[in-house]
């Protein structure tokens, strides 16, 4: 394990950083895993209009979610949420990026 794969552990298991979520894939049975949550802001470019949107982001550990999809769910705190787009993965390939839907 690299050093920075060790930080990143601490952090998904830091309880002011990481949840607990169900992960469910397309099909598959719920397994538990860590994420952090990011809601940020999003603002996008349409024509000459700037549109602002809440967004729902999150980070998986690729060990723990080795292939993310759209349509499957994560719950967390009992909030449903299905993987809309693409998942992205960090430079070091440690970690997938998920942009939510409410379920």
């Amino acid at each position: 394990m690299t050093a920075f794969a060790a930080i990143l552990d601490a952090l998904f298991a830091d309880p002011n950083i990481g949840r607990e979520a169900l992960y469910t894939s397309d099909g598959g049975a719920p397994v538990l895993v860590c994420v952090v949550a990011r809601q940020a802001d999003a603002i996008t470019d349409f024509g000459d209009a700037r549109l602002w949107s809440e967004t729902t982001r999150i980070d998986l550990r690729i060990t723990e979610v080795p292939a993310p999809r759209p349509g499957d769910r994560l719950e967390i705190d009992g909030e449903a949420f299905l993987i809309q787009g693409e998942p992205v993965r960090d430079r070091e390939r440690l970690i997938w990026t998920v942009d939510l839907r409410p379920a």
